[in-house]
């Protein structure tokens, strides 16, 4: 049987990600990966290739737990998102003078679309406005009608904040606008676009004195379904002449009038004089006025409002199935490393912390494992392959590996990454069965003992001895600077601040590859379409 998924089934799922995000209860992360990305043309068979640089062949991410956990194992940072820096957002279209705006109207479809944009669908069609002020206006009415589809063009730009639908000025364009909202100032520099408009969150809820006035107005008894256009599709002959002859409009609602100009028999004009409450749907009661009516009866449509009222529910009233995410990455914190590179962008829900089940809640994490060196030989390079041949019983001779994510000269540190490409088939880099597979295929730790092997570089030849004296958080190399190396260290080793692995992650985008370094911030926003 035919059945479609609405388009209120997607504002409402937009919806429930925004509240999902801001409950308490959940830890939401925006996360950067995958520092070598193109480290080795030998590693193309996990999506890693030459030409990953090449934004037109940067291989698309998989919707498969393989593909989701790998992008967990080469995880390095993530930055928790608060309800400052989530929107749901729309469209963006920009009032200029000499455009043509749609009305809002109830029933755009694949049968009755849109005039001028031609949209199956209300939330396709031009019938709002952001203005050079940030103000963003629903078209109640651009003059047009069955002998005028596509309206007027625009001439007065609405600037005005008044509660009822008004006229932006003299010109008599025809156009009469509704306000609904200004775009806040913060929001405007956090999450600036030229292709979308960000909605205010907690519109049923805010306390902001302005939004309260709109959402009131269109909640209150007298506005509930109130009627504000009338559109002309037939104007009709044979009707009874006269200017402002007021008649009834009929339908599940009640107490809508409308003044009818009726010039040579034909409706030149209808003018709402009271909208009534209540309405779905209306028809307009012409019964005085044709008498002398024959086969050109006329075809007026009340134009029926969203919700209970224009402003009663914007999200509804302007189908905000997207919303955006804003995350800054930048030197605040030693979590995220300076001088990295990345090339997947993710969000990943409620990993824990490490060692429990714990749902990790702190600002931001370090997902990297790391040394603190006492002395090193030679300079680290990012995304290159590092080893140490253990010394420690059960494991001596064994080989320890990992990919350099970040090298900090100033305070020895050196953080790292593992995933499966260390440990599958050298040649196909997959679970093609191989010489060696007893000991190269098993996951060995990183040792810091007395008597232990150096860390060394395989492309740079680095060589890097361990601290094994150096515990804590801080250190002071130059006697003069205490330095937070934002994670915990024992015996030159730290861990992980989240378990490998753990929360959902439920977006990711892989990118051309982004080089950092230490006069750079981020900004990243993420567009998500329900």
């Amino acid at each position: 049987m035919p059945a479609i998924v609405t388009d209120q089934f997607r504002i409402l799922n937009a919806n429930n990600f925004v509240e999902s995000v801001e409950n308490t209860n959940n830890s939401y992360y925006v996360f950067i990966g995958l520092s070598n990305p193109t480290g080795a043309p030998t590693l193309a068979g996990y999506g890693r290739t030459t030409d990953w640089n090449t934004s037109d062949k940067t291989p698309a991410p998989i919707d498969s737990f393989s593909y989701r956990a790998h992008s967990g194992d080469t995880m390095m940072f993530g930055k928790k998102v608060s309800s400052a820096n989530i929107r749901r957002i729309i469209r963006r279209v920009d009032w200029a003078a000499g455009n043509r705006y749609e009305i809002y109207r109830d029933d755009y479809s694949a049968s009755n679309p849109s005039p001028l944009t031609a949209a199956n669908r209300l939330y396709d069609a031009n019938y709002y406005v952001l203005n050079s002020d940030f103000k963003v206006y629903v078209c109640i009415d651009n003059g047009s009608s069955g002998d005028n589809l596509l309206g007027n063009i625009s001439q007065d730009e609405p600037t005005f904040t008044d509660l009822e639908p008004s006229k932006a000025g003299n010109s008599g364009d025809g156009y009469v606008w509704k306000y609904l909202f200004t775009v806040s100032p913060s929001d405007i520099i956090k999450f600036d676009s030229t292709e979308y408009i960000t909605v205010p969150n907690n519109w049923s809820t805010s306390t902001d004195s302005q939004i309260r006035l709109v959402r009131e107005n269109g909640n209150s008894d007298v506005n509930l379904n109130q009627i504000k256009h009338v559109y002309i599709e037939n104007a009709g002959t044979g009707y009874a002449n006269g200017l402002g002859q007021e008649v009834d409009i009929l339908g599940d609602g009640t107490g809508a009038k409308a003044r009818i100009d009726v010039v040579n028999g034909k409706i030149t004009d209808v003018t709402v004089s009271a909208g009534g409450k209540g309405y779905s749907y209306g028809i307009v009661d012409l019964g005085t006025l044709n008498s002398n009516v024959g086969a050109g009866r006329a075809k007026l449509i009340p134009i029926i409002p969203p919700g209970l009222g224009h402003g009663s529910d914007v999200y509804s009233e302007l189908g905000t199935d997207k919303v955006i995410i804003y995350a800054r990455f930048d030197d605040s914190t030693k979590d995220f490393p300076i001088d990295t590179k990345f090339a997947q962008v993710g969000i990943v829900k409620n990993p824990t912390k490490v060692g429990t089940d714990i749902i990790y809640t702190d600002t931001t994490y370090s997902s990297l494992q790391a040394f603190k060196f006492d002395t090193v030989s030679g300079t680290p390079t990012v995304g290159e392959e590092i080893k140490q041949v253990l010394t420690a019983s059960p494991n001596t001779g064994k080989v320890a590996t990992g990919f350099v994510a970040s090298y900090d000269k100033e305070t020895k540190v050196l953080k790292y990454f593992r995933d499966r490409s260390l440990y599958f088939n050298k040649t196909s880099y997959d679970h093609t069965d191989y010489t060696g597979i007893s000991t190269s295929g098993r996951i060995y730790e990183f040792e810091s003992t007395i008597g232990g092997n150096d860390i060394e570089g395989k492309s740079s030849n680095f060589s890097g001895a361990i601290s094994l004296n150096f515990s804590g958080i801080t250190t002071n190399p130059t006697g003069n600077k205490l330095i937070n190396l934002g994670t915990n260290f024992n015996a030159g080793l730290s861990e992980s601040e989240i378990n490998k692995g753990s929360g959902e992650i439920v977006y990711l985008d892989n990118r051309p590859q982004i080089v950092r370094n230490s006069r750079q911030k981020e900004d990243i926003k993420i567009i998500l379409e329900f």
